[in-house]
């Protein structure tokens, strides 16, 4: 019988708290409790609800590029000085950023770039297989709809195929082709006829619907035996007599392992510890236009403006731009109305009068890549956060990852790329 939600004051004991119910933290929770541990899930609101809930839906093997990559600081000015362009940093919040800009420049020469597109592969490339896997037996295996990945060019000079961004998917096995303008609206009529070439990765997949993808799991969790615990985490810390306690506004409570997946939150509960990160809020949002009257058959990612749009359960839904502002900086209403503009731009046939809009926090590291593995001094500690663009896509290899690690199982993957301590 599944166990209902409940305070874990009153809880048995377990054998790991997983920190954060964003999709990751659900797939490691749903990972460790296939190995038949006793998992409790803690969050602030309900499972996959906030970051997890407004990302682009895209579950993609292929994009195995890092956000950094060669030549790009010659793009970043122009992009900062035009209103609908696809960065912004908030002007009082550009002397904290700086450290972390120049690390995420010095990830993107291209001996890095190589490095770090092989470690985001390992994490991506079972995604499609590891959610099917996951939705099997729960009723909403349509959750999940194989589509191709359209990366749509207004100059067709543009949409090369002899550059990096295609040479390291094809090397990793993608399967990319380059169309003209007149065989992209062929497979998206919806398509502005200013688009005139697009490279397609195929075999990729999407979700009709994040936010509903991450409850599904959650129940299913809840049905295996798990628990799910509502409550803010204050902090973490270890107990003289081994194991890991942390507090809630409910009080103290305890676990022997600890899996830490609070994305951009994590790196607050860490300070204390002496564990510092370069993890940044960076400000994702999206429109989902209600009642769309067009419909795209593929997620379709506007390569001149770096936004993806994808038609869903609950709309068309356009999600982009990064807004770096600091944590707790206010809802940026211009961002948002630049996405409606875009959309409007990207699909002319568009009904944009009824949407609704949404905003929350990824958490970004420099190198793309997230914290995951030990904490070197802090046994029974394990990192699973700071996935950035690619939490959805990451997730359920994250969380096989998670469980190898807590269970003691060999691990078949190198994790120095994602080591927590590669910052010092």
């Amino acid at each position: 019988m599944a166990r209902k939600d409940r305070s874990s004051t009153s809880a048995a004991p377990v054998d790991v708290a997983v920190l954060g119910a964003g999709i990751v933290g659900i797939c490691a929770a749903l990972s460790l409790a296939e190995r038949g541990m006793r998992v409790r899930l803690v969050d602030r609101g309900d499972p996959a609800q906030a970051t997890s809930f407004g990302n682009a839906g895209v579950i993609s093997p292929g994009s195995i590029l890092p956000n950094s990559m060669p030549g790009l600081w010659k793009k970043v000015p122009g992009w900062l000085i035009d209103p609908l362009g696809p960065v912004s940093v908030r002007p009082g919040h550009l002397p904290r950023l700086a450290g972390w800009g120049l690390r995420f420049l010095a990830a993107g020469r291209e001996s890095r770039v190589r490095a770090i597109s092989a470690a985001m592969e390992h994490l991506t490339r079972d995604g499609i297989t590891l959610y099917r896997q996951h939705l099997a037996g729960t009723g909403h295996e349509g959750l999940i709809r194989d589509a191709s990945f359209i990366h749509a060019f207004r100059r067709a000079r543009d949409a090369r195929m002899d550059g990096l961004d295609t040479a390291l998917p094809r090397a990793a096995g993608a399967d990319i082709e380059r169309i003209d303008g007149a065989a992209l609206r062929a497979m998206e009529p919806a398509l502005s006829p200013e688009f005139e070439a697009a490279i397609v990765l195929h075999g990729q997949a999407r979700t009709l619907s994040p936010g509903r993808l991450g409850q599904v799991l959650a129940k299913k969790f809840l049905r295996m035996g798990g628990e799910i615990e509502r409550g803010t985490v204050r902090s973490i810390r270890p107990q003289e007599e081994g194991g890991w306690a942390y507090l809630t506004e409910s009080g103290p409570h305890a676990a022997p392992q600890l899996v830490l997946a609070m994305g951009v939150w994590s790196a607050a509960l860490l300070r204390p510890l002496g564990i510092r990160l370069p993890l940044e809020a960076e400000h994702g949002y999206h429109v989902s236009f209600t009642d769309p009257g067009v419909t795209l058959h593929n997620s379709v990612m506007d390569m001149d403006m770096k936004f993806v749009a994808s038609s869903m359960a609950e709309g068309l839904r356009v999600a982009g731009t990064a807004e770096f502002a600091g944590l707790d900086a206010p809802v940026n209403d211009k961002r948002l109305a630049g996405l409606v503009t875009l959309a409007g731009r990207l699909a002319p046939g568009l009904n944009r009068q009824a949407y609704s809009t949404w905003s929350g926090q990824r958490p970004s590291l420099p190198d793309s890549l997230p914290c995951l593995g030990r904490f070197d001094g802090f046994p029974g500690l394990t990192a699973a956060f700071g996935h950035s663009h690619h939490g959805l896509m990451m997730a359920p290899k994250t969380g096989r990852i998670v469980a190898d690690l807590v269970t003691g199982q060999p691990v078949n993957v190198d994790l120095a790329p994602y080591r927590p301590s590669r910052f010092r």
